[in-house]
């Protein structure tokens, strides 16, 4: 017998009880690797996991295909749909559970649409502070820094083309949904695009472990000015070449034994030490 969503939380939603219905395959088998879509597909989809996620999603410009969620998601989340004319599917958690493929303890699954990123130039006509990653593989990294980012202010993100997807499920969730609401952009050659923010007035900043380098405390002294902060991958870091392009080489002064600090919390120091953040308060 299938599960039954009870009628008093369906009100303003679709009841779905087969997992095989064809309007839910933008959910269907998440976990499959095969299935993610391409980084360079622009006109694909990305997906929204959680109550919190989801309404950052329905609060932001992207237009929204699709809600999933369970009975009682649906009543937490009624503010956040009100006036949004996706459609909203409500299922029990077991049959979430099957399309997704995975236990989905949250309840809560939203679709987006992608869209074309921007590129340097689109970035450069409003961003003053910008933060550049250089080969970050890491999902979970990728959306911790985005967070970092809508935290602190910094008004862009660019990328080089080996980062991985921004838009892959599980760094929407770590970012916590604030990705979808920091400018994106992507270069082919990030030489080049290097040149192209110096050229319009942009101090340049490559983070590093490397003892020789400039204390983090410089960036104290670029507040106000147009700044790109430089961030590598853990590990390999950023290359020489990129790090020789740069105005300034800058590390963080951490306890002796200690080699580095996990790129997302670098990142939110020089993100802090770059910006006088206003909170409101």
């Amino acid at each position: 017998m299938p599960d039954v969503v009870p009628p008093s939380t369906s009100v303003g939603a679709i009841e779905v009880d087969d997992p095989d219905d064809p309007r839910l395959a933008d959910y269907r088998a998440l976990t499959d690797v095969e299935l993610r879509v391409r980084y360079e597909d622009d006109a694909g989809v990305f997906i929204a996991e959680g109550p919190l996620v989801i309404r950052e999603l329905l609060s932001s410009t992207y237009d929204v295909r699709s809600v999933l969620v369970t009975p009682g998601q649906h009543d937490s989340l009624a503010d956040a749909l009100e006036g949004s004319t996706a459609p909203v599917y409500v299922a029990t958690q077991r049959v979430i559970d099957a399309i997704a493929g995975f236990h989905l303890h949250r309840g809560a699954l939203a679709c987006g649409a992608r869209r074309p990123l921007l590129d340097v130039a689109g970035l450069i006509e409003t961003a003053h502070v910008i933060c550049v990653l250089e080969r970050i593989n890491d999902h979970e990294n990728l959306g911790a820094i985005f967070r970092n980012a809508r935290a602190l202010g910094v008004d862009a993100v660019l990328m080089c083309p080996e980062c991985c997807d921004p838009f892959y499920r599980r760094a929407v969730r770590v970012s916590m949904g604030h990705l979808l609401h920091v400018p994106i952009a992507r270069t082919r050659h990030l030489p080049s695009a290097l040149e192209q923010l110096a050229a319009a007035g942009f101090t340049t900043v490559a983070l590093t472990p490397d003892p020789a380098a400039e204390p983090v405390q410089v960036l104290d002294g670029l507040r106000g000015q147009r700044v790109a902060l430089l961030l590598g991958a853990e590990g390999p870091g950023l290359r020489p070449a990129t790090q020789e392009a740069a105005h300034h080489r800058v590390r963080i002064p951490m306890q002796s034994g200690v080699d580095s600090l996990n790129v997302a919390t670098a990142a939110a120091i020089a993100f802090h030490r770059s910006l006088s953040v206003d909170t409101g308060q």
